[in-house]
């Protein structure tokens, strides 16, 4: 294997990755300082206002998202798979 190779499938793996999971973490960190201001206004310290409206967000954009995640979790795998008769050199 190709030493160049190897780093650009790991590059191109790294950035995917930070690809997909990019509207979740941003989903996470709106709803969780929402949360947190919500809770700093109102001196309420539950717990579970934090976890239960992170759940709902997360659950709601990987609903809106899953269309889009297949296709480009299909799509990446695609592009690997056609990558490895190069690997073989």
């Amino acid at each position: 294997m190709n030493p160049e190779l190897a780093i650009d499938l790991f590059k191109s793996t790294v950035l995917f990755a930070l690809y997909i999971t990019a509207p979740f973490l941003g989903t996470m960190l709106v709803v969780g300082l929402t949360a947190s201001l919500f809770q700093s206004v109102t001196s309420m310290q539950e717990n579970t206002l934090t976890f239960a409206p992170k759940v709902v967000a997360l659950a709601v954009v990987a609903v809106m998202l899953a269309p889009w995640l297949l296709r480009s979790l299909t799509e990446f795998a695609i592009s690997v798979f056609m990558r490895i008769p190069s690997l073989a050199h």
